[in-house]
């Protein structure tokens, strides 16, 4: 595991907060040169501390305003890979995660509207492993912001 410095740290939140800076930006905001910045991000990707750069789309600009998080009952041999790899087939869900507690999984799901958010349970619910769901839709969205772990002190 890297270690990182508070330089790492900024350099990381910088890019958390707009990936798109070039270096010579955050270097000015963290007090290197651009090929400075350069190397120390090379190293921060080749150790895994930043896995890739990607773009966060609103999805209420591609029409997908409805939300909802599912909870996943499953048969009770099945593994994360199983359900990774179903959800994947689906391009309603947003994001999977296995749970404590009853449920197994975790699904957060987009949709355009409610039957179109139904049509998705539905799929999801042929599933051979799932044996029930349980939904919950989102009324509104109180935090949507990338958290800053990288300028978090460590423990």
């Amino acid at each position: 595991m890297l270690r990182m410095d508070p330089i790492d740290q900024k350099i990381v939140a910088h890019l958390v907060a707009d990936a798109r800076s070039s270096y010579a930006e955050i270097g000015q905001a963290v007090s290197l040169s651009a090929p400075a910045v350069k190397r120390r991000v090379d190293r921060l990707r080749a150790a895994g501390v930043i896995r890739r750069f990607t773009t966060v789309v609103d999805p209420a600009a591609v029409g997908w305003t409805t939300e909802a998080f599912v909870e996943l009952y499953c048969t009770g041999r099945t593994t994360p890979a199983q359900i990774t790899e179903a959800t994947r087939r689906h391009p309603e869900v947003v994001a999977a995660y296995t749970v404590s507690g009853e449920a197994d999984a975790l699904v957060h799901l987009r949709a355009a509207n409610i039957s179109h958010l139904e049509q998705a349970l539905e799929r999801l619910r042929a599933e051979p492993f799932v044996t029930s769901t349980r939904s919950m839709i989102v009324l509104s969205r109180l935090v949507d912001s990338p958290r800053d772990l990288a300028v978090a002190p460590a423990p």
